[in-house]
């Protein structure tokens, strides 16, 4: 086993990736308060909305509104999702200064998600990261179906390492690989991000674990001992993704933050705090059982 990391920064993805997958819309207020609430628990990285069409996306139709009424921290990063120029436009007339940009390695999930193909996706992006560099926008790069698609079935390890050095090439200072139907388990994770190190430095990459069948903990595990240090989570496991079946969730934020402090790894994140935020949203959204976390009694 690798030395285990002495801090790892957790992305925090519940206020976009998490609500986006709501059957009912969430008031704008709730979203504020989510996120302000998150910032309290000392989260060094929320992710706070996306920028792409309501058509596409009702439950985020209110980006705009929810970043300029949040209440930024100086230190702390609220990155958003754009899918394109016009998203970009529209994310830097409300302020944003961080945006993360998102395709797959499965041809078909990126033609189900954003009605593209891989390349055709990655060069949209071109004019967005012109732009973000002249404007001085930190860029953080998603990769979907990097351990398998619901369409597709397996994807090779070499066609996510090849996305992964495209995003990179074209500046993400951070490439996030996204097990985004949660059937990944810790060989696989080990494989692939032992690949995709071999093509950009391990401080590049970032682990996104969805927990379908229970194996996100150990995945991220298995990540942490190759020497990742950077791991999306979401508050109360909220989420998942709108087009993919089986996607049931992402992992809880209050069990990986357990999880690390039990190890001895530092966070910078106030636990009590994050799990009371946990029950807190799932109330909100009528889950009266609390957090994942709130329901083990941590």
């Amino acid at each position: 086993m690798n030395t285990l990391p002495a801090h790892v920064r957790i992305v925090e993805v519940g206020p976009r990736d998490g609500l986006q997958n709501e059957k009912t819309i969430v008031p704008t207020a709730i979203k504020v308060a989510l996120i302000d609430r998150l910032t309290d628990s000392g989260l060094q990285t929320i992710e706070a909305t996306s920028f792409v069409s309501p058509k596409w996306v009702p439950q985020l139709a209110d980006a705009a509104d929810v970043y300029t009424s949040i209440r930024k921290k100086p230190g702390v990063r609220y990155p958003v999702l754009v899918p394109n120029a016009q998203g970009y436009a529209r994310a830097r007339a409300a302020g944003v200064a961080e945006i993360a940009v998102f395709t797959a390695a499965s041809e078909a999930f990126n033609r189900k998600n954003v009605n593209a193909s891989i390349d055709e996706s990655l060069e949209r992006f071109v004019p967005v990261m012109q732009r973000a560099k002249a404007d001085g926008v930190a860029v953080r790069g998603y990769v979907s179906a990097a351990l398998g698609c619901p369409y597709q079935g397996e994807v090779p390890v070499r066609d996510v390492v090849h996305v992964v050095k495209r995003l990179h090439a074209l500046g993400c200072y951070e490439i996030s690989l996204g097990d985004t139907i949660g059937i990944g388990t810790p060989g696989k994770a080990r494989a692939l991000l032992t690949a995709a190190a071999s093509e950009v430095p391990m401080p590049a990459l970032a682990v996104h674990f969805h927990d379908t069948r229970g194996q996100a903990l150990a995945n991220i595990l298995a990540c942490l001992e190759l020497g990742v240090t950077v791991v999306d989570s979401s508050v109360s496991g909220a989420g998942g993704c709108p087009y993919a079946h089986g996607a049931t969730g992402n992992v809880a934020t209050e069990d990986v933050v357990y999880m690390l402090h039990g190890m001895g790894i530092a966070t910078g994140i106030d636990l009590p705090k994050l799990i009371e935020t946990g029950r807190w949203l799932s109330t909100q959204l009528g889950r009266d059982n609390g957090s994942k976390v709130g329901r083990a009694g941590i």
